[in-house]
């Protein structure tokens, strides 16, 4: 889509976009790894489930939100959605906790740390650290709400 500028130039909003989007991509290449941009780009598990065995919202110190749904069925988790209002690497480790849950026991979500999560992620940025806390913390609340629930 072409446009006048004010000097009667043409210019082109889709070009301008391109670039600006390659721009954004190749300086959020030089602080995330390749695996934290391919979760928050294409994220695993975003939603929320119809019926959730258990669910927990819970919103971190940067005041990011993240919400967690889980069905459990026969003590395994057999699915796990989340949302997040949050920055890209919120979304990547929302979309990383979800997948290193599906199939596991209560027991062994428990064990699931921020450590696993930036483990799976090669990394984040030391401001960003929290984000993985962040989604374990939600985890974990999802599944004390579950198990509240006396099952």
């Amino acid at each position: 889509m072409e446009k006048m500028n004010k000097k009667n130039e043409t210019f082109d909003f889709d070009e301008l976009t391109k670039k600006i989007e390659e721009e954004i991509l190749k300086e959020a290449r030089e602080i995330y790894t390749e695996k934290t941009l391919e979760e928050a780009y294409n994220p695993q598990n975003v939603g929320e489930l119809e019926t959730p065995s258990g669910a927990a919202r819970v919103t971190g110190p940067c005041g990011d939100t993240l919400q967690i749904h889980i069905k459990v069925e026969e003590n395994k988790i057999i699915d796990c959605k989340f949302i997040t209002d949050g920055c890209g690497a919120s979304m990547a480790c929302g979309s990383v906790v979800t997948e290193l849950v599906k199939g596991k026991t209560i027991e062994e979500a428990l064990t699931v740390g921020h450590k696993d999560v930036l483990s799976v992620l090669s990394g984040l940025p030391e401001e960003n650290i929290h984000c993985s806390v962040l989604a374990v913390d939600t985890l974990r609340a999802a599944l004390e709400d579950y198990t509240s629930k006396g099952r």
